[in-house]
């Protein structure tokens, strides 16, 4: 052990007597340390006043040191126990479509690293159909889309249930509304998502059926983007109910309104992936992880 820490041990007991039975060591051997401690840093740790030690100025210092490095030493190891318990590095390579990659991946990919924190994690986006193609030639492990797949060369595993939600900024006319309905949305200035997207199709299905002509001013493909404009152009628009936080309707001051036919409508994002990653260990981690984390009330 070293002199430092046997110096620790002898002031926390306040007794060289008491310090010896700790350290199964005789009080000789033990005032010798101390001594050669003191030789060493060439100052004075204790004063004895009968069979009790008080601290010097100097002793003090050499206390508060010799704590600082026994917590440094506790972190090294706590440092070196999650390494060991992390295992060996690994990677994955997931595929996204945009509006997943927005608002469902960012929580899930900081879940997972929690627990595994050396895997190093690759992202590639693209439309969802794009994304179904990665899985099947198996240049992505994971794809998480907002759509269930079926086809016979994959594995879909659905993970949450969503819909769209009307999200207005502060002082829209609708706001007063005491019911809002498919039909408030005719005409209605609005910022949408890109068109190509799923959620994009899911709004123009649902225009379409319920003939509305909605009076588009703006595409964008940014979820974040598109809350910003909301407030600035104080226009309206539909978004994921997935994505929509508390905090990012309260720091941007909107009002989010739910409507029948909206709720009505839900898109399944799904978490697909091919027999070459059902056979692969840490994908099915993955997987496993993120069934467990949607699974979670919320």
């Amino acid at each position: 052990m070293e002199l430092l820490e046997v110096f620790a041990i002898v002031v926390e007991q306040v007794s060289l007597n008491k310090a010896s039975q700790l350290l199964n060591i005789s009080q000789p051997a033990l005032s010798r340390k101390i001594m050669k401690l003191e030789d060493e840093l060439g100052v004075e740790l204790f004063i004895r006043k009968g069979k009790r030690l008080e601290l010097t100025k100097a002793g003090q210092i050499c206390y508060d040191h010799a704590l600082e490095k026994r917590l440094l030493e506790r972190k090294f190891k706590q440092a070196l126990h999650s390494y060991k318990a992390a295992g060996s590095p690994s990677s994955l390579t997931i595929g996204a479509s945009l509006t997943t990659l927005q608002s469902t991946l960012p929580d899930l990919i900081t879940d997972y690293l929690q627990d595994y924190p050396l895997t190093d994690i690759k992202l590639l986006t693209g439309k969802t159909h794009e994304i179904v193609s990665l899985v099947k030639d198996n240049k992505v492990d994971i794809g998480i889309v907002a759509s269930q797949i079926n086809a016979t060369s994959l594995h879909c595993e659905p993970l949450f249930d969503d819909h769209l939600s009307l999200v207005l900024p502060s002082g829209h006319p609708l706001i007063d509304h005491t019911e809002i309905t498919m039909q408030d949305l005719n005409d209605l200035p609005m910022i949408l998502f890109s068109k190509g997207t799923w959620y994009r199709i899911l709004m123009d299905e649902l225009f379409n059926r319920f003939t509305i002509f909605p009076n588009v001013q703006m595409e964008i493909d940014s979820f974040e983007a598109i809350i910003r404009l909301v407030s600035t152009c104080k226009t309206a628009t539909l978004l994921p109910k997935s994505y929509l936080r508390e905090d990012l309707i309260q720091n941007n001051e909107l009002i989010l309104r739910e409507l029948q036919e909206l709720e009505q409508t839900k898109r399944t994002t799904s978490l697909i992936y091919s027999d070459h990653s059902a056979d692969n260990a840490e994908s099915m981690k993955f997987v496993a992880q993120a069934i467990n984390y949607f699974a979670k009330p919320r």
